[in-house]
């Protein structure tokens, strides 16, 4: 019982020692957001003496906020539902023709996901704009591209535990392909559209690379992350508008968890327990 008791401390002591490492980031950023720039460089640990929301008005003024977030917003969300929608037809397709060429086919997206991005980039670059795709529709199709790989390999292996018999009795009973994809099987795969959800929204609403070499040059077209990168310039870096940019970016984000938790953890719980 004693060897039991240290274990459970031990595990609790590495928790709250995990859960301060990950959480201190997010102090130093609110902390810091609300301090002049030379009370950060004074005393970058401690709290605000005098708390001042300039840093927020000025940000959001030179981040011009709503635009920025409605790029953010449109890219992210019309990317993941189009990866969502097209990766689970695309694993619905590959998990039920059991045929030579659907299993070279699924081999060639699971190689895909060990290409590195950087290895491609410049020839993509380079041929979307020779099409004058540099702009948030190419955006979004190259998120589409780049995040159907691994959104395909989840899907599959929860494909593969869906029996085919829902499918043949629906066929028995008149429905086609589509229908039966669309709604027996695609309703089956909330929990894992979920889990695609979430993975794709924290690397598209984060990314930075692929926005700065395709938006770069458009001119009103920048995402939160494009835009907060303007506060550090060749001799100058804006430290407490770019803490304070970065707590505006971040509210969104809380917003829609609090509305969509519910749905978030339903949908995580069901995907364990199948």
């Amino acid at each position: 019982m004693r060897r039991k008791w240290w274990k459970l401390r031990l595990i609790e002591l590495i928790g709250i020692v995990l859960a301060l490492v990950w959480i201190t980031p997010f102090y130093l950023m609110i902390a810091n957001a609300f301090k002049t720039k030379q009370d950060i460089f004074a005393d970058t640990l401690g709290l605000p003496k005098e708390f001042t929301f300039e840093n927020f008005t000025q940000a959001f003024e030179q981040l011009d906020f709503l635009r920025t977030l409605f790029n953010s917003l449109l890219i992210s969300i019309v990317s993941v539902a189009l990866i969502i929608v097209f990766s689970a037809m695309a694993a619905y397709a590959l998990s039920r023709n059991k045929s030579k060429i659907s299993s070279l086919l699924f081999f060639i997206f699971v190689a895909a996901m060990l290409i590195p991005f950087q290895s491609v980039m410049i020839p993509l670059v380079a041929q979307f704009g020779q099409f004058g795709m540099l702009n948030k529709a190419g955006l979004i199709f190259m998120y589409l591209g780049f995040g159907c790989s691994l959104s395909i390999f989840l899907y599959h292996g929860t494909l593969k535990g869906i029996p085919q018999s829902l499918d043949e009795a629906a066929k028995i009973d008149g429905a086609n392909r589509f229908q039966i994809f669309w709604y027996i099987i695609f309703p089956l795969l909330k929990p894992m559209s979920i889990t695609v959800g979430i993975l794709n929204v924290i690397w598209i609403w984060n990314d930075y690379l692929l926005p700065s070499l395709v938006l770069g040059t458009a001119d009103g077209a920048e995402t939160i992350p494009l835009k907060l990168f303007y506060f550090f310039g060749q001799y100058t870096k804006q430290w407490h508008l770019a803490l304070a940019g970065l707590t505006l970016s971040i509210i969104p984000v809380i917003v829609g968890y609090f509305f969509a938790q519910k749905q978030i953890i339903k949908g995580i719980a069901d995907g364990a327990v199948k």
